[in-house]
């Protein structure tokens, strides 16, 4: 494609920190999460990862100045992502913030999101998060029918979703967005409809809806020692053994189509596949990746992007920790891997993350990248369209849009 012509590596303009505990485990999550003693109890490790983090996220904005030079730009936006962030003491994520700032730097206007899940005692104190700069909360809600949640391994009751959304209104957060599931084994097109609207009613900014993936991460070669999964429990594998035959591609389907049509009478603009947003509500940090922005990650499991070279740390927690707090003097970066985006995988890549979003690709790209070959069967199968000089998913394009992508690749 035109824009991938000649790949340089560029400066950050993102920063993803994952924070890799929860009280427990939900049985579908994929997610480098540690849950139980490890997260709360005498045996925490919070405060040793807190530690560990403080320092790569030294080692890496040391590595960014050498590489950039000390004038590269702030960050525009910073997530904090889980896990479950806000089971971490207030002054460890102030303490996080701050070395961010001070290493990094960050725009005037920066996003600054953290995740949280809604339960009374997992998602802190929002009084505290706004003091500290946090400006966008992203709930883990998943779903307001109670049935449902418990069916997920959710802790939390949709009360708790309310009082959630309630005390980051009265702290001052700028924008709420809520993480919804759809596809759930026992949850009917009615079901889907009144969780959509108990969203709707508390007056959000955001709604992100996903369908649930069980995924086999075991399988696919991604939990080895510098893998960036952690092996699948017993307990979640037949879990998910018992939940796929109750998923239904045309319930889902329908599901979908429900959520575009009632988001968008709302005033909501799904500017990417699984995203709705009020305008001025979009997650910029989320943008940085599906625009293929670079982007600087601390913590186990995390992915960074620097326009060449996609790199990983290993989820491993005992990895991490060894190499920044227990190795001794000086601190070394985490174990994990990197691999080059060669130009014709980049080519790939942005045409799917493009069509991804609802403005799609600029036609010129579409018919001299990857996509040409396929566009006109796809246009005549309704999946794409033209707008102008763009070229976009449909509806039925975005809810078949894993076997267009395959048909690229």
């Amino acid at each position: 494609m035109r824009s991938l012509t000649v790949a340089v590596p560029r400066p950050p303009v993102a920063l993803y920190v994952h924070v890799p505990f929860c009280v427990s485990l939900c049985p579908y999550c994929d997610f480098v999460v540690y849950a139980g003693a490890a997260a709360r109890g005498p045996r925490a490790r919070v405060g040793p990862f807190v530690e560990a983090l403080l320092t790569e996220i030294r080692l890496r904005a040391h590595a960014a100045d050498a590489a950039f030079g000390a004038g590269r730009p702030p960050l525009q936006s910073v997530y904090l992502g889980g896990g479950t962030p806000t089971l971490l003491p207030s002054a460890s994520i102030g303490a996080i913030l701050d070395a961010v700032r001070d290493r990094f730097g960050m725009a005037d206007d920066a996003e600054v999101t953290i995740e949280a899940n809604p339960g009374v005692d997992e998602r802190g104190d929002a009084m505290t998060l706004a003091a500290s700069g946090v400006n966008r909360l992203s709930l883990g809600a998943q779903s307001f029918d109670p049935v449902l949640l418990r069916r997920l391994g959710r802790r939390h009751r949709p009360k708790d979703v309310i009082d959630s959304v309630e005390g980051a209104r009265a702290a001052g957060i700028a924008s709420v967005s809520v993480d919804l599931l759809y596809d759930v084994p026992g949850q009917s097109l009615e079901s889907w409809s009144a969780t959509l609207e108990a969203a709707l009613d508390l007056g959000v900014d955001h709604v992100s809806a996903y369908a649930l993936t069980l995924d086999d991460p075991d399988a696919e070669g991604l939990t080895g020692p510098t893998g960036d999964h952690l092996p699948t429990t017993t307990g979640a594998r037949r879990w998910r053994e018992r939940a796929r035959p109750d998923q239904d591609d045309d319930r889902a389907a329908d599901q979908y189509r429900l959520a575009v049509d009632r988001l968008a009478a709302a005033g909501f603009r799904g500017y990417e596949i699984s995203n709705w947003a009020r305008p001025g509500h979009e997650r910029r940090h989320n943008l940085a990746y599906w625009t293929r922005e670079p982007y600087e990650a601390v913590g186990p499991g995390a992915h960074a992007f620097d326009g060449v070279t996609r790199r990983w740390n290993g989820a491993r927690l005992d990895g991490y920790l060894g190499a920044l707090t227990e190795g001794g003097s000086p601190a070394s970066l985490p174990p994990g891997g990197a691999e080059q985006v060669a130009t014709t995988s980049a080519a790939f890549e942005a045409t799917i993350l493009g069509l991804r979003l609802r403005d799609g690709i600029d036609s010129a790209d579409a018919e001299a990248g990857p996509l040409g070959p396929h566009l006109a069967w796809a246009v005549g199968c309704g999946l794409v369209e033209r707008a102008g000089d763009r070229v976009r998913l449909t509806t039925e394009g975005r809810l078949l849009s894993n076997e267009l992508f395959v048909r690229l690749m």
